[in-house]
């Protein structure tokens, strides 16, 4: 069997997280909930990773969000709905909030 290798091709520009807070979870792929948000959802919640602070809470206007997501409101509401949905974010308006995943995968059905 063919060994793969797994180094960086560019060595100066491996990813550090520093001055942030953002990180993407595995489980979000593992635990399948990728396969149950759309697209812009999905541009959401990197968004929202983004800009979280280390309690993954940020205040981000639907205007500006949108703006920024090159997205109407309308689409962002859906996208919104979407996260809430399936447990990824918790919104009050003004304030975003990113969940901590839960510890045992989601059951789909």
């Amino acid at each position: 069997m063919k060994q793969i290798i797994t180094e960086p091709i560019c060595r100066d520009r491996i990813r550090r997280i520093s001055g942030g807070f953002g990180w993407v979870d595995h489980r979000l792929v593992r635990d399948r909930y990728m396969e149950h948000c759309s697209t812009t959802a999905l541009a959401l919640y990197l968004f929202l990773i983004a800009v979280s602070n280390a309690d993954g809470v940020s205040y981000w206007s639907d205007t500006a969000a949108s703006e920024r997501l090159k997205i109407g409101t309308a689409e962002l509401k859906c996208a919104r709905i979407e996260l809430e949905a399936v447990g990824l974010i918790a919104y009050e308006k003004p304030i975003w909030q990113v969940l901590q995943l839960p510890r045992t995968p989601q059951v789909w059905s």
